[in-house]
């Protein structure tokens, strides 16, 4: 799944406790995660792909 850090929160990694990017990364559906999820810590987002990016942006005349 991929996530992102509530507003305000900073969550780290359980195994190498580096910060979980701000921009969201794919986390496994683990224990950790899903309480993460569950507490508010982390929102589940759908990826926006470079692509998507560039066919909006072109739609709405910017580059």
């Amino acid at each position: 799944m991929f996530v992102k850090p509530a507003d305000g929160r900073a969550v780290r990694w359980p195994q190498s406790l580096r910060l979980l990017k701000t921009t969201g990364e794919e986390v496994p559906s683990t224990g950790f995660w899903l309480r993460a999820l569950s507490r508010g810590d982390v929102r589940k987002v759908n990826r926006i792909s470079s692509a998507q990016i560039t066919v909006s942006n072109k739609e709405k005349g910017t580059t």
